[in-house]
Order: C-alpha cells, then structure tokens, then sequence
C-alpha cells in the first residue's frame, strides 16, 4: 500500500504538437489512420525521424489500403503549422523518405484468429500496461499533467486562430508543480513554459500571454498564493522543431500517459495498430482505472495488465488503489474488475472501437495526452452502473 506524504510538490511536464517528436508521433498515426480508414484489418508499425528538412518514415505495414505515405506526412506537418521558410522545417519543401515494409508472418501467426496456437486473436507482444485514474480534477487525471497540456493547447489555440499572436511559433513545452496536502492538489507553486518564436517578439509578449492562459486554464483555487514563473528562462527561442532537435516517434511516453504519476510498462503508443497492447491494453486499462474512479470505489486506481505474444487471455490483472479503495481491500476490486471487464485483446478492442475510429482519430491522440479528453472512447465511464452493482452499492 502506497504512503500519502502529508505534504509534497509534484511536478509534470507536456511539449506541443509541434515539438519534434510530438511531430514524428503525429506522421505516425495520420499514416495508421490512413490505413484503417480504408482497411480495419491494417497492421501497422510506423516509426518516423524528423531533422532539418527531412523526415523518414520507416517501419512494417500490411494493409489493403492505397496509401500515398508522402502525402500524408506532409499533411500531418502542414496542420501542425509547418508552412513557412526560414525556420529550417517545411512540409511542401522537406525531403521525405519512405522505408516500409510488411510484418513479419512470425508475429502476424501470433495475432491474426485462427492462425497461431491459439484459435482466437493473442496479444501483439508481450509486456505489461498501466492505466491510472485519480479524481483531483474534472477529467480524473493527475493535476500536474492535465494543466501542463491545457496551457499549450490553449497556446497553440491562440497561435493558430487569432493574428495577434504571430509571433508564436510551434514548437513549445511547459511544465507544472503542484503543492499536495494529504494527497489532494492545493496549490501551483511554478509554472515554467518555453515557447519558440519570431525574432522580433518582445519577451514581454510571451510573459503577458503565458500568464493570462495560466489564468485561463487552471482554477483560481489553485492560483491563489505566489507562483514562480520561468517563461523562455534561457532568455529566447528561435531556432526550435526539427531544425533545433531531431525528433522520434515513441519518446514521450509520460507526457503521453499520467506524467510521471503511477507506473509505466515502458511501451510508446503511436504509430501502432491496436492489435499492439502496448496501445490498446493502455487504453483498455485507462478505461478501467477511470470507471472504477467515478463510481466512488476508490479516489486512486492504477490497474496493470499483462500478456504474452500470441496468447488471448491476460497473464495477469492487477489493482492499485493506493489505500483510497472503498472496499475492504483491493482483491475484491480486482474480482470485480475481472467480473465487469473483459482485457482479452479482441474484446477490449471490439468494445472501443479501436479498429474504426468514429469521431476521432489516432493522431488527435499524438499531442497533448492520449487520456483525459472525452473525445476518445476509453474516456468513456459508461461502466459505473455496473462496478457498482457488482460491488453492492446503490
């Protein structure tokens, strides 16, 4: 059982959409939306590399889908605002390659029904998943994370929608310390955010505008006592995206997730199909924690599942309420849970619809967190009635 510090401050942090890597993980999943858009049953592992001028899309993909990967990429770079010389990184002049291949007939026995040795669908890989839940805000995410993604999307809101703020360009990330009594957020004791820009922007502009969102996005009872701002703390911000790092799909995986509160199994996100449980158990196990949450059964859940390739059945779920469970103790959640949900891959799949996105896309989920917006259907908390049946509460 989890100890609750009387006091302590945690910290979490987020990086834009156009940050580099959030730019590779952003290609990645416009092309494995591409591919099921036109083909379900599309395998994909697509990784992308982003430097100056240059992207690379390599990976193994099956698929019945007619997909111009190019076309794409570039797409995925132009929405993010890529459009303009000077800054090293343009989606109509960048040089793109392409090195793709299809899956492996080894890993494709363990996963397609029927084929391997087992009769239904198995897991894509081995390995073990986290989902989280905590109820100290709306959507029942860490505080920490949940505001320092809410402070760049309202940022990249404003620099892509209102001309007044032209001088903000995309690559950016922020970061959020929260002070916590008796485990529930009290206070934001720093707030540090470094945003890429025009040459000619004054820094008073960034500090004005940084300030008002922090106002904006984050409730007043948290804003009450003084916060320690760093905004550009280098002092400017020029050079950034692709042309100041290389970036990579896979490499933000807490910013991804809870930012750095509970655990992680170590497994990336986009680019994958959901016969991948690195993607789809994570988001099964979100879905889970998160119903669990707001049926009042616990403040906390963390829930970990895991499997073996090519097997069609979990090799073991787990339940972690860090001693915030209603019940006498967390193995009568887990039967519970067991009883409720069903983590098999094809089930957990079919019940979310990872295989036909409607309303959403993958790469929506590639910037600013994959859990706590209700976009997506594993936000969904359409299981409480049941968990609370199962545990008999009215």
């Amino acid at each position: 059982m989890s100890k609750i510090h009387a006091t302590h401050i945690f910290t979490s942090e987020s990086v834009s959409e156009g940050h580099p890597d959030k730019i590779s993980d952003q290609v990645s999943d416009a092309i494995l939306d591409a591919c099921l858009a036109g083909d379900s049953n599309s395998r994909v592992a697509c990784e992308t590399l982003v430097t100056t001028d240059l992207v690379v899309v390599a990976g193994e993909i099956t698929t019945n889908s007619n997909v111009d990967y190019e076309a794409v990429a570039r797409q995925a770079i132009r929405e993010i605002g890529y459009t303009c010389n000077g800054i090293g990184f343009n989606a109509d002049t960048c040089e793109v390659q392409v090195r793709l291949h299809e899956q492996s007939a080894d890993i494709a026995q363990g996963v397609d029904e029927g084929a391997g040795l087992h009769t239904e669908q198995g897991a894509g890989d081995q390995g073990m998943m986290f989902g989280y839940a905590s109820n100290e805000t709306e959507a029942l995410m860490p505080a920490p994370v949940y505001y320092s993604h809410k402070i760049l999307e309202r940022l990249a809101d404003l620099r892509k929608n209102d001309s007044a703020y032209k001088f903000l360009l995309p690559d950016s990330k922020s970061q959020v310390s929260i002070r916590y009594e008796l485990g529930k957020p009290v206070a934001v004791t720093a707030i540090v955010v470094s945003h890429q820009h025009t040459a000619e922007m004054d820094i008073a502009q960034l500090q004005k505008v940084v300030r008002e969102v922090v106002a904006e996005v984050i409730p007043a009872e948290l804003l009450k006592e003084e916060i320690t701002y760093h905004i550009n703390p280098t002092g400017k911000f020029i050079i950034g995206g692709p042309h100041g790092d290389a970036g990579l799909t896979g490499r933000k995986i807490i910013v991804d997730t809870y930012g750095g509160v509970g655990s992680h199994g170590g497994g990336a996100f986009s680019g994958k199909d959901p016969s991948k449980v690195d993607r789809s158990a994570a988001y099964y196990s979100r879905y889970v924690a998160k119903n669990i949450v707001a049926s009042g059964l616990a403040d906390k859940c963390e829930i970990q599942v895991a499997y073996a390739i090519g097997v069609p059945y979990p090799i073991s779920v787990n339940v972690d309420t860090y001693g915030t469970g209603k019940l006498d103790d967390d193995t009568q959640l887990e039967a519970i849970v067991n009883e409720v949900f069903s983590m098999k891959p094809a089930d957990l799949i079919a019940e979310l619809g990872l295989k036909t996105p409607k309303g959403w896309k993958y790469q929506q989920s590639a910037a600013y967190g994959h859990f706590g917006r209700e976009i997506f259907p594993w936000e969904q908390t359409n299981k409480v009635e049941a968990l609370k049946a199962a545990a008999g509460i009215a």
